[in-house]
C-alpha cells in the first residue's frame, strides 16, 4: 500500500512498498516520484532511507520460491528455484494451483489496478495465457494528464492548421474529417513523465544544449579577440561601445549557461472527429534530433484505448508510452502516461505472462486488467479523491471483478469517509473483490494503514517474506530457517478493536517495469507488492469459480482466504502482524467448493461498552489503557448478517437463521455466551473482559461464531480482543529500564509503558553489545489518542559496532506508550551472533496551563503557569513567531455540473465542481503555503470528495499546484490568484462551501522572525524590567511568568490588520542537546503553539493636518476646468474595437482639440488612445498619427520653463509649492511619454520601410565606422537620434519604463549584444510581472544574433511565463 501512493515503507506516503532498509530501488523510487507520499504524512523519513513516501513499495532485488510456503530451513537455489523465488508463487500455493488447473490461471477475470498507471508496453504485458488484450483500458483518473483542447481552428488551403503553441502544423491529407474542425491544444512533456524521467532527459538534453551553447561562446570569445588584436589601443568612443557590445556578448552567454533551466519541450495536440470516432495526433518533432522526424503529419492517429487498445511512444530518448482519451465532444484531451513504475510492477505481479519465461509468470497471468492512474504527476505521484472516485466509477463500468489498490496512508478515524462508503456501495452492491496493501509504518501495533488495513469491505494484505524470497530476491547470505513477516508491514489492531490485517501474501518480486526505465524487471517490496500477490491468488479463485458456474461474492472469498490461511508464528498476538495468516490459493478453493451452497453473508460487528454511549461503536475491543486493564469490562455485541444488495427477501434473507457456536480462545480472560441463534435482523450478547490478572504486554484473544451443523466451515465471523497491559512506572525520578534484550534477525520486542501523568517528553539510551557484524534496527513508540492519527516516533539505527545512541521523543502522559524494538529481519543474517539491547527511558514534563498561546494584539501579556510533576526541571521558556498566516474569502465562486460520463458515478449522480477564486498580494519574494483548515490533511477519513488548487500570477503563469497536503513554494512579488476546486456529488455541501476561509501562510526569513520576550511581572514589557530567563521547577511547586506580545516596531513588514502571526513556545530544556532545543523551541521535542494577532495599523498623524487655502479662482473658472476635465475623462474612457468605436473617438478628440488646443493633458490622452490602437493595417500611418500627436503634446510645453524649475530645489513644507511639484512633474511625465512614444514609432516606420524587422545583426563587422562616416552616407537627419537625445534630457534611459527606447537605439546601430544587456537590466529592475513585450523583443534579438539554441529555450519559456489560458483541474 502506498502511503498515498504507495506504502512503501513507513506510512508516510501513498505507496505501499517498502522500506529501504534494504536500500531497495523502489523505495528510493518511491519517495521521490510521490511528492505526496513523502510529504504528506510522518516522517518515517527519518528512519534512514525510507520509504515514507512511496507505493508500498521498496525496490529490492528479487526473491526465491520456498518449499512449504516458507517453511524451508536449509536448501540450495538451483537457476530454475532462483527464478521463482523473483516471482514468488509457491509461498501461496498459486503455482500448485494453475498445475492442477491450467485453465483457471485468471482467465475471465478482469482487475482494475488502481496506482500510478500501467505501461502498455512493458514485459509481460502484452496478452493473457489464452491470447486476449492483456490491457483492456487505461485511464488517467487524475486529470493530470488533461489538455484543453476546446480552441477549434480550420486548415487554410496549404493544409496548415495553427497548433495552440503557435507553430504552423501540416496536416495529413489522408486523415478523414468531415467537419474540418480541428481541436488544438498544447503540453509541456515534463508534466507527463515522473521526475526520474525527467531528470535523465534534462541530463540529455543539457548535454547537447551545452555543446551548442559552448560554440556560441567561443565565437563570440573569438570575436571580442580578434577585435582586441585589429584595436590594440581604443580611444575613439565609437570602437570603445564596438567593443563593448562584443564584451556583452560575452557576458550574456555566460550568465544563460549558469542560469539554464530546462522546462522541457512543448508538444501540440490535434483533436478531431474522422466521422465516426475521435482521433488524436500529436507533433512531438521538439523531442526529437533529427527535424525530419515527429511531425504531425507522420503520427499515427490514435483514439480512446478501449476501443483499439493501441499506445503511442513520444521519442526513442525517453521511451516512454502512452494513451490518448478523448472526453467531452473533443474539447479535453487526456495523455495517459504514468507517474512511477510502482504501478507497471504491481500489475505485473498479479497478471504478467511471460511464454517463453514461464516462472517470470505473474501469479494470474489469465487475467485481464484496467489500469486506472489515482497517482497525480502534478503532486509527484500522490493519490487524490478525484482519482479515487473516478477509478471506482470506472471499475463498475468495465465489470470489473477485482480491484487492487497499494496506495494509503494513516487515518484518524478508521472505516470513515467519502471513499469509504463509494467503496462499500461497489462492493456490496456490484460484488467487486476489493484487495488493498495495509501499509509499511511496522513493527509497531495499530500502524495499519487506510483505506487497506482500517475498512472492513476491503481485505487487507501483510507483506510476507519466506527464506527462498531471502536468499533469491534478497540475496542474502543464510535466509531464515521460516517465513516471517517483514519488519516493517504495518500491524493491526486499528485503534476501534478490528483485526487491520486480513492476510499476509509474499511482500516482493521482480516484475516488470516501464520502458522509460530501461530495464525490463526490477525488485520492490513493501505490501504493495503482498496486495497484488494476494490479489492474483484471489484471481485464480474467481476464474475457478466462474468456469464452475459458482457464484462470486466478496464476503464468501473472503471468508474462505480468512478461514484457510496457513498460520504465520506461534502466538496468538502473531495474528497482529500476519492477520490470519498466509493465503493458500488452493485450500481456498477447495473451501469455497465445499462451501457454495452456503449464503452469501458478511457478518457487521458493532461493540459498545456497556453502558455507554452508542453513537460510536468498534469492530473490536481493544483495551490498551492502565485503567481499562485494571478491572472487567462488559460489551455488547451486535452481529448483523449482511447480504448483496441484489439478494431476494423471500429466498434468502427470511430463511436465514444460523445457530452459532461462541468460542473464547481464553475463557478466563473473554467471557461470552455459548449459543447464538442469528437471524438477518442480527442478535447481540454480551461479552465480559477480565484483564486483571495478566501479565504486563500484549495479549490477543478471538470470540469466533461456528456454525453448529457446519464446524467445518471456520469461524463465520471474529470479534477480536487485544489487552495492551502497561507497566507502571514507579520510580523516583520516573526511570524504566530494559535490560538483557536479546536480538535475533526479525525478532521485535514490544514494551508497553503507562507513561506517567505529567511526562510531556521522554530521553532514552539504547545500549548494544555482543556483535560483530553492522545491525540495523527499527525503533518505534507509539500513543493513541481519541480522533487522531496515531501519534508514532521512529527511528531506523544502524550499529556499526557496539555503542550507545540517545534520542528524545514527544509523549502524552496518562497514555500507554508501545516501545517496539525490532531488529531488521535481514540484518546480522549469517552472523549467528545474538545482539544484546539495553533500553532506558527517562520521562520528563513541564506542565503549562496554555498549550496553545493566543497573544490578542493589546500591549498585556499572557501569564503562563508551570509545573512539574514528576522530578526537577529546567525552566527556560523559549518562543519564536515565524509565519504569517492571512485570512481571505473568495471573490468569485462558480458551481456547474461536470460534464463527462467519467464524472457520473454508479448510482448515476453527476458530480459537481465548485470553483472558488481568491486574490492575494506579495509585496516581496516569500516562500508560502495555502490552508484550508477544513479540509486539510485528510483524504481518506473526510466526507469531503476531493480538492485541487492552482496559484498563477497576473500572466496566468502557474507558480504552485496542490491538493490535501499543501506544500510551500517559493513566489516573487506581485499579484496571484488562487483557485480552489471542489467536487462533490451533493449540490448543499458545496453551497455551503461558497465563502470557505483560506488561509495564506508566509514563512519568515529568519532576520524577520520575532522572538518573543519573558518576564516575571505584569507590567514588564511596558516598563522594561523583571526579564524572566529560566528557573528550576521543583516537583509540586508551581511558578508562573509572562510571555509578553512582540514590539510593534519589530514586527514584520507589510503585514495587515487581521493577520496571524504564528510560531513555537517551548518550557524544557533536554538532557541531550539542551543548548539547541533550548534556544530554538521547533526543535525541542515539545513545543506548542503560539499565535499574536495582528492590531490595527496605528492612525496617520499626519492625516487632516492643516486645511487648503482658499482658491484664488472665480466660480466660472473652476467650472470651466471641471467641464473640461470631464470630457478629457470620457474621451479615455472610450473604446477603440471597432471601427465604429474608433470613428466616434477621433471625432470627440477632433472636437475637444480644437475647442482646447495647447491643453497638455488632453493632447497627451490623445496620444494614448493612438498608441492603444496598435493593430491598425497600414502600420506607417498609424505610426505617422502618434509621431503628429506627440509633436503636439511636445510643443504644448514649455521645456525652458520646465527645465529651469527642475534646476531649482522646492520645499516641502510649503503647500503651493508641493502642488506646484506634483503639477510640474506630471508635465515632464506628459513630455517624456511623447518623447518615448515618437521614438517608438520612428523605429517602427524605418524598420517598415526598409522591409524587415530590425537592422541587420551583423552590426559589429564595419565596426570602425564613425558617425560622421554614417552621416555622409544619408543626408536626411537623424530623426530617431534626435528625439533619443532630447528624451534623455529628462529621464533615466536605464529605467524600466523608458529602457525599450534604449535597447531599439542599440539596435539600430548593430550593438545587439549592449542591447541585449539593457533589456536584461531592465527586465531584472522591473517589480511587476513579467512583461510578455520585453521578453519577446529579447527573444528577436537572439533571433538576429543568430543564436538558434538560446532562440528555442527561450521560445519555451515563452509558453511558461505567458501561457494563453489557465491549465485544467
Amino acid at each position: 500500500m502506498q502511503s498515498s501512493t504507495w506504502r512503501s515503507a513507513p506510512s508516510k506516503s501513498s505507496f505501499l512498498g517498502p522500506i529501504f532498509l534494504d536500500h531497495h530501488y523502489c523505495s528510493k523510487l518511491i519517495i521521490r516520484s510521490t511528492g505526496r507520499l513523502s510529504r504528506r504524512r510522518e516522517k518515517r523519513g527519518e528512519r534512514e532511507g525510507a520509504v515514507r513516501a512511496m507505493p508500498c513499495s521498496s525496490i529490492n532485488t528479487s526473491s526465491s520460491s520456498a518449499d512449504d510456503n516458507g517453511a524451508l530451513r536449509a536448501f540450495k537455489l538451483s537457476e530454475s528455484t532462483f527464478l521463482a523465488s523473483l516471482m514468488p508463487k509457491k509461498e501461496i500455493a498459486a503455482d500448485r494451483f494453475v498445475e492442477a488447473h491450467p485453465e483457471y490461471d485468471g482467465r475471465g477475470v478482469v482487475i482494475a489496478i488502481f496506482d500510478s498507471g500501467v505501461d502498455p508496453a512493458a514485459a509481460g504485458l502484452q496478452v493473457t495465457s489464452d491470447g486476449k488484450p492483456k490491457i483492456l483500458d487505461v485511464l488517467d483518473c487524475t486529470g493530470s494528464g488533461d489538455i484543453d483542447t476546446s480552441t477549434v481552428v480550420k486548415a487554410d488551403s496549404d493544409g496548415c492548421i495553427r497548433g495552440a503553441s503557435g507553430a504552423s502544423l501540416v496536416v495529413n491529407s489522408s486523415w478523414k474529417n468531415p467537419s474540418g474542425e480541428w481541436h488544438v491544444g498544447y503540453k509541456f512533456v515534463y508534466e507527463l513523465f515522473t521526475n526520474t524521467l525527467t531528470s535523465r532527459l534534462k541530463k540529455e538534453r543539457l548535454k547537447k544544449w551545452d555543446e551548442k551553447h559552448q560554440e556560441a561562446i567561443a565565437e563570440a570569445v573569438k570575436n571580442l579577440d580578434e577585435f582586441d588584436q585589429k584595436h590594440i589601443k581604443v580611444e575613439d568612443a565609437q570602437l570603445k561601445l564596438a567593443r563593448e557590445d562584443l564584451q556583452n556578448k560575452v557576458d550574456f552567454l555566460r550568465k544563460q549557461a549558469e542560469s539554464y533551466n530546462d522546462k522541457g519541450p512543448m508538444i501540440d495536440a490535434v483533436v478531431w472527429n474522422d466521422g465516426e470516432l475521435w482521433r488524436v495526433a500529436l507533433d512531438t518533432q521538439s523531442l526529437e534530433d533529427d527535424p525530419v522526424c515527429g511531425k504531425l503529419a507522420d503520427f499515427v492517429p490514435l483514439t480512446n484505448y478501449r476501443i483499439e487498445r493501441k499506445f503511442g511512444v513520444f521519442s526513442k530518448l525517453d521511451a516512454c508510452s502512452f494513451v490518448v482519451n478523448v472526453y467531452d465532444q473533443g474539447n479535453i484531451l487526456s495523455i495517459v502516461t504514468d507517474c512511477s513504475a510502482h504501478g507497471t510492477h504491481v500489475a505485473g505481479i498479479a497478471t504478467a505472462f511471460h511464454p517463453k519465461e514461464p516462472l517470470l509468470n505473474g501469479v494470474a497471468p489469465g487475467a485481464q486488467i484496467i489500469s486506472c492512474k489515482i497517482g497525480d504527476s502534478r503532486l509527484g505521484s500522490m493519490e487524490t479523491g478525484t482519482g479515487l472516485t473516478r477509478a471506482l466509477i470506472a471499475a463498475v463500468e468495465h465489470k470489473c471483478d477485482l480491484i487492487n489498490m497499494s496506495y494509503g496512508e494513516p487515518t484518524m478515524l478508521p472505516d470513515y469517509g467519502r471513499f469509504v462508503d463509494l467503496v462499500n456501495e461497489v462492493v456490496n452492491k456490484y460484488h467487486l473483490i476489493f484487495v488493498s496493501s495495509a501499509g509499511n509504518s511496522g513493527p509497531a501495533l495499530s500502524t495499519v494503514g487506510s483505506p487497506g488495513g482500517t475498512t472492513s469491505s476491503i481485505i487487507g494484505v501483510g507483506a510476507y517474506v519466506s527464506p527462498a524470497m531471502a536468499a533469491g530476491a534478497h540475496c542474502v547470505l543464510e535466509p531464515p530457517s521460516e517465513g516471517l513477516e517483514y519488519t516493517w508491514s504495518s500491524r493491526g489492531p486499528t485503534v476501534d478493536g478490528d483485526l487491520g490485517v486480513c492476510i499476509s501474501a509474499p511482500g516482493g518480486a521482480v516484475a516488470p517495469v516501464p520502458t522509460w526505465t530501461l530495464q525490463r524487471r526490477m525488485l520492490m517490496n513493501g505490501t504493495s507488492m503482498a496486495s497484488p500477490s494476494a490479489c492474483g491468488g484471489i484471481a485464480l479463485l474467481i476464474s475457478a469459480m466462474k468456469a464452475e458456474g459458482i457464484p462470486v461474492s466478496p464476503y464468501s472469498v473472503q471468508k474462505a482466504l480468512e478461514n484457510t490461511a496457513v498460520p504465520v508464528g506461534s502466538l496468538p498476538e502473531d495474528k497482529l502482524s500476519t492477520g490470519q495468516g498466509l493465503m493458500q490459493v488452493d485450500k481456498a478453493y477447495g473451501y469455497i467448493q465445499k462451501s457454495q451452497d452456503f449464503p452469501n453473508v458478511w457478518y457487521q460487528i458493532k461493540v459498545n461498552e456497556a453502558g455507554k454511549s452508542t453513537t460510536t461503536t468498534s469492530r473490536g475491543i481493544y483495551l490498551r489503557e492502565a485503567s481499562r486493564c485494571r478491572q472487567s469490562t462488559e460489551w455488547t455485541v451486535l452481529v448483523e448478517p449482511k447480504f448483496h444488495e441484489d439478494a431476494s427477501n423471500l429466498e434468502q434473507l427470511v430463511p436465514f437463521e444460523e445457530c452459532i457456536e461462541l468460542h473464547s480462545t481464553e475463557k478466563a480472560i473473554v467471557r461470552a455466551p455459548e449459543y447464538l441463534l442469528l437471524t438477518h435482523n442480527g442478535r447481540s450478547f454480551n461479552v465480559i473482559v477480565d484483564p486483571t490478572n495478566l501479565s504486563d504486554g500484549l495479549h490477543y484473544y478471538e470470540i469466533c461464531g461456528i456454525d453448529c451443523k457446519a464446524p467445518w466451515r471456520g469461524p463465520l465471523f471474529r470479534i477480536p480482543v487485544t489487552i495492551t497491559k502497561p507497566m507502571a512506572v514507579k520510580n523516583q525520578p520516573p526511570i524504566v529500564s530494559f535490560s538483557g534484550m536479546t536480538f535475533l534477525p526479525g525478532h521485535i520486542e514490544r514494551k508497553y509503558i503507562e507513561v506517567p501523568l505529567g511526562a510531556s517528553w521522554a530521553e532514552a539510551t539504547m545500549r548494544t553489545s555482543g556483535f560483530d557484524t553492522a545491525r540495523r534496527f527499527f525503533v518505534d513508540t507509539l500513543q493513541i489518542s481519541p480522533l487522531q492519527r496515531p501519534i508514532k516516533w521512529e527511528r531506523v539505527v544502524t550499529f556499526s559496532f557496539p555503542n550507545a545512541k540517545n534520542f528524545t521523543f514527544a509523549v502524552e502522559g496518562g497514555q500507554t506508550m508501545e516501545l517496539a524494538i525490532a531488529q531488521f529481519w535481514s540484518s546480522g543474517i549469517g552472523s549467528h551472533e545474538a545482539t544484546n539491547v539495553d533500553f532506558e527511558i527517562a520521562f520528563h514534563g513541564i506542565n503549562i496551563n496554555k498549550e496553545e498561546v493566543v497573544l490578542d494584539g493589546s500591549e498585556a501579556p499572557i501569564r503562563i503557569d508551570a509545573k512539574a510533576l514528576l522530578s526537577s526541571e529546567k525552566l527556560a521558556p523559549a518562543a519564536v513567531l515565524n509565519k504569517v498566516r492571512v485570512p481571505y474569502r473568495p471573490i468569485e465562486a462558480k458551481l456547474r455540473t461536470l460534464p463527462t460520463d467519467r464524472d457520473k458515478l454508479p448510482s448515476g449522480k453527476q458530480i459537481l465542481a465548485l470553483t472558488l477564486t481568491y486574490k492575494f498580494k506579495l509585496e516581496d519574494g516569500a516562500e508560502i503555503k495555502p490552508q484550508i483548515p477544513l479540509l486539510n490533511n485528510r483524504i481518506y477519513d473526510t466526507k469531503f470528495e476531493s480538492q485541487f488548487y492552482m496559484i498563477s500570477d497576473t500572466n496566468k503563469r502557474i507558480y504552485a499546484m496542490g491538493d490535501v497536503y499543501p506544500n510551500s513554494s517559493k513566489f516573487p512579488m506581485g499579484e496571484y490568484n488562487l483557485m480552489l476546486h471542489l467536487r462533490h456529488d451533493n449540490v448543499q455541501f458545496l453551497e455551503k462551501m461558497k465563502q470557505l476561509v483560506l488561509f495564506i501562510e508566509r514563512n519568515l526569513e529568519d532576520k524577520e522572525a520575532v522572538r518573543l520576550s519573558f518576564f516575571s511581572q505584569p507590567d514588564g514589557p511596558i516598563v522594561g524590567n523583571g526579564a524572566f530567563k529560566s528557573s528550576v521547577l521543583v516537583p509540586g511547586a508551581k511558578e508562573s511568568f509572562y510571555v509578553g506580545p512582540p514590539n510593534k516596531d519589530k514586527l514584520p513588514k507589510n503585514i495587515s490588520e487581521g493577520s496571524v502571526l504564528v510560531g513555537a513556545i517551548s518550557y524544557g530544556v533536554l538532557s541531550f542537546g539542551a543548548e539547541e532545543g533550548g534556544k530554538n523551541p521547533q526543535k525541542n521535542p515539545v513545543s506548542y503553539q503560539i499565535c499574536y494577532l495582528v492590531p490595527p495599523n496605528k492612525a496617520d498623524e499626519d492625516k487632516g493636518k492643516g486645511s487648503s487655502p482658499s482658491c484664488t479662482k472665480s466660480v466660472s473658472e473652476r467650472l470651466e476646468e471641471e467641464v473640461r476635465d470631464a470630457k478629457i475623462k470620457i474621451l479615455g474612457s472610450l473604446k477603440h474595437g471597432t471601427d465604429e468605436e474608433r470613428s466616434e473617438w477621433r471625432k470627440l478628440a477632433a472636437s475637444l482639440k480644437s475647442e482646447y488646443p495647447k491643453h497638455t493633458p488632453l493632447l497627451a490622452k490623445i496620444l494614448e488612445g493612438l498608441v492603444s490602437e496598435g493593430n491598425a493595417e497600414d502600420k506607417i500611418f498609424h505610426n505617422q498619427e502618434v509621431i503628429d500627436a506627440a509633436n503636439e503634446v511636445v510643443c504644448s510645453i514649455d521645456r525652458d520653463e520646465l527645465a529651469k524649475y527642475f534646476s531649482l530645489k522646492s520645499d516641502p513644507e510649503d503647500e503651493e509649492a508641493e502642488k506646484m511639484k506634483k503639477k510640474m512633474e506630471t508635465t515632464r511625465d506628459q513630455l517624456a511619454e511623447a518623447l518615448y512614444q515618437k521614438g517608438l514609432a520612428l523605429a517602427e516606420i524605418e524598420s517598415l520601410e526598409k522591409g524587415e524587422k530590425a537592422p541587420a545583426a551583423e552590426g559589429t563587422k564595419d565596426v570602425d565606422k564613425t558617425d560622421d562616416q554614417s552621416v555622409a552616407e544619408s543626408t536626411r537627419p537623424d530623426l530617431f537620434e534626435e528625439n533619443f537625445k532630447e528624451l534623455k534630457k529628462w529621464v533615466d534611459m536605464k529605467s524600466s519604463r523608458y529602457g525599450t527606447l534604449w535597447v531599439v537605439r542599440e539596435r539600430r546601430r548593430g550593438r545587439l549584444g549592449t542591447a541585449l544587456k539593457v533589456l536584461i537590466d531592465m527586465i531584472q529592475d522591473d517589480g511587476e510581472p513579467p512583461k510578455k513585450k520585453l521578453y519577446e523583443l529579447k527573444l528577436s534579438l537572439i533571433d538576429d544574433i543568430g543564436w538558434v539554441h538560446l532562440a528555442s529555450y527561450e521560445r519555451e519559456w515563452m509558453h511558461v511565463r505567458f501561457p494563453p489560458r489557465l491549465p485544467l483541474f
